[in-house]
């Protein structure tokens, strides 16, 4: 299934964290946070302005981003987790 994000949304697949120390040990799963970073699967045209011109995005598909802890709503495509931001959700991109 192919989701199209509308306007200046994007679909984002969250990066989960390492479960494992640098140094070999394991994290309970209990003690990882949620992810703040992610690859964006797919971008919406833009928002239309007042003026009906389209603002352009400056996310585009591949980049990794990091948004905030609890931004963006979450879905399930296909089995897999993703999260639908707002381009003004997204806080940078991962260069």
């Amino acid at each position: 299934m192919a989701v199209k994000p509308l306007e200046d949304r994007i679909l984002v697949k969250p990066i989960e964290a390492a479960k494992q120390t640098a140094s070999g040990l394991y994290l309970p799963e209990s003690s990882t946070e949620k992810p703040i970073q992610g690859k964006v699967v797919a971008v919406g045209p833009g928002k239309t302005l007042e003026s009906g011109t389209v603002a352009t995005m400056s996310i585009k598909k591949g980049d990794t981003v990091v948004y905030g802890k609890y931004a963006g709503t979450e879905v399930e495509i296909e089995g897999v987790d993703h999260l639908i931001l707002r381009e003004t959700e997204v806080l940078g991109i991962v260069g």
